[in-house]
């Protein structure tokens, strides 16, 4: 009989897993089965804040991209982001970006040493960290901000609560403090647990939460996260074909 292969639990919004699964798929990765469970939502809400005068956007997530330009928002002079994959979703928005390497801090220190004329607005959801509008203000660069979508949170499915209480590997991608966080709250199970976590804070927001392997890539962005990923889907691969030799 052949090997069970291991699970690839994706928690983030629904569009975003799918990118994430797309993206292993074009590097030829397979061997497991993918479960989403979104943990958290992505609602638009809106309205975009009076842009009269403003020079440059500023996006922290490839959401906030999406939201602005489902609300109607045009194309401004200047566009900074947090990182590749939200750059990314600003040039498909018409966007001539530049991007941080993904933290809230390396955006604000690439904005303050680009020292462009303001105003500058940073759209994004419910759930923002890092004061990015309030840093560059104090920085001398003028920056307002507005709540363009909600993230409202989500429980765990079945077919993910079943997964995590099963006996096969899970191999589980955590992008935020926030899911980190949530994740943690959640009823645990007793499969093997193999978490990739974005950053250092995202790791800490599991708390004492108890998993097999805990790795952090060596820069907070979506590259990172996907090598790391696949080498843990390699590694729980072997683990499961070795398990399957001794109970043979």
């Amino acid at each position: 009989m052949a090997p069970t292969p291991p699970i690839l639990l994706l928690t983030r919004p629904e569009a975003a897993s799918r990118r994430f699964l797309a993206a292993l798929s074009e590097e030829g990765v397979t061997g497991f089965t993918p479960v989403i469970s979104p943990l958290i939502g992505i609602e638009i809400t809106g309205p975009l804040p009076d842009l009269a005068g403003v020079r440059g956007a500023i996006f922290t997530s490839a959401n906030g991209v999406r939201a602005y330009a489902q609300l109607g928002g045009g194309v401004l002079p200047l566009c900074y982001t947090v990182g590749e994959a939200t750059a990314l979703a600003a040039r498909d928005a018409g966007f001539a970006p530049q991007s941080a390497d993904g933290t809230a801090d390396a955006l604000v220190e690439m904005i303050e040493k680009a020292a462009p004329e303001g105003p500058l607005m940073h759209l994004h959801g419910t759930h923002a960290r890092g004061d990015v509008a309030g840093r560059l203000t104090r920085a001398g660069i003028e920056t307002r901000d507005a709540v363009i979508y909600d993230q409202p949170a989500q429980e765990l499915s079945a077919g993910a609560k079943a997964a995590l209480d099963g006996d096969v590997p899970v191999i589980l991608p955590l992008f935020s403090p926030r899911s980190a966080a949530q994740f943690a709250r959640a009823p645990q199970g007793r499969a093997p647990l193999f978490v990739a976590a974005m950053s250092g804070d995202v790791s800490a927001a599991l708390e004492a939460l108890y998993v097999t392997r805990l790795e952090i890539p060596a820069r907070p962005d979506a590259a990172q996260m996907r090598s790391v990923v696949i080498g843990l889907l390699r590694d729980c691969g072997a683990l499961v074909e070795g398990r399957r030799s001794v109970e043979g």
